[in-house]
């Protein structure tokens, strides 16, 4: 199985990317949730060291450490010192407050429109591809932590196998859109109730498309996707409008 830091290494580059300079801040702060909430970097893990961060980020160490502060503030990260210090994600979730705007119905179809576009080509593409033998593992090993996990951290793990298949597409800007696209989505499956029985279904589904993209289907892989994403759609519509 591969390590966890070389697993991630995809997502990682995908969002601690460079950020454009007018906005340095802002956007250092949104990479930063974004590794958080879908789950690169995991709670209990820890961001990259700063010096690294900050230039994969294209930021001064100053603008790091203002974003992380921030983040700090908000209870999401903490430092710690010592030898094996640095700043470690202690929760997904931002601080408890008034409850964020309901989505506007044409910014989420548009966000499920696109997510089917992307993910449904992302796996299409992994299944047409000879897989090595690093990615197969790692694409078993997230399927069995997103089928295995609670439902706290059920969302994180949804997430990394997501951008896991996207990964094994072999195609560094489409891991970029997608995870784009997912914190859009994600946004609104925080507003909707966990249900058992959808759950199961999501398992059973998951399971599915990862089995098509190992053997090599795309017919299958695309149909599987397909699938799994009308089921979260349906979810989403029914609940939000």
């Amino acid at each position: 199985m591969p390590a966890p830091g070389d697993a991630r290494d995809g997502a990682q580059a995908a969002v601690f990317r460079p950020v454009r300079a007018g906005n340095a801040f802002e956007e250092t702060v949104e990479r930063l949730l974004q590794a958080v909430r879908l789950g690169i970097v995991a709670t209990g893990e820890r961001l990259p060291p700063e010096r690294e961060l900050a230039a994969r980020l294209g930021v001064s160490r100053v603008t790091l450490r203002e974003a992380i502060r921030s983040l700090a503030e908000a209870g999401l990260v903490e430092s710690r010192r010592g030898r094996s210090g640095g700043t470690f994600v202690v929760t997904d979730r931002g601080p408890a407050g008034a409850p964020a705007a309901a989505p506007d119905p044409a910014d989420l179809r548009d966000a499920l429109r696109l997510r089917r576009v992307l993910e449904v080509g992302a796996v299409e593409l992994a299944a047409e591809r000879t897989l090595s033998e690093a990615v197969r593992a790692d694409l078993a090993h997230r399927l069995e932590l997103a089928t295995a996990t609670t439902l706290t951290e059920h969302r994180a793990a949804d997430s990394r196998l997501h951008l896991a298949l996207a990964e094994a597409a072999g195609s560094p800007s489409l891991v970029t859109a997608v995870a784009d696209v997912r914190m859009r989505v994600n946004a609104s499956l925080d507003r909707i109730p966990f249900l058992p029985p959808n759950l199961a279904n999501s398992h059973a589904q998951h399971r599915e498309v990862v089995a098509a993209v190992l053997a090599g289907d795309p017919g299958r892989a695309r149909t599987a996707m397909h699938e799994h994403l009308d089921a979260t759609a349906a979810l989403l519509r029914g609940f939000l409008g």
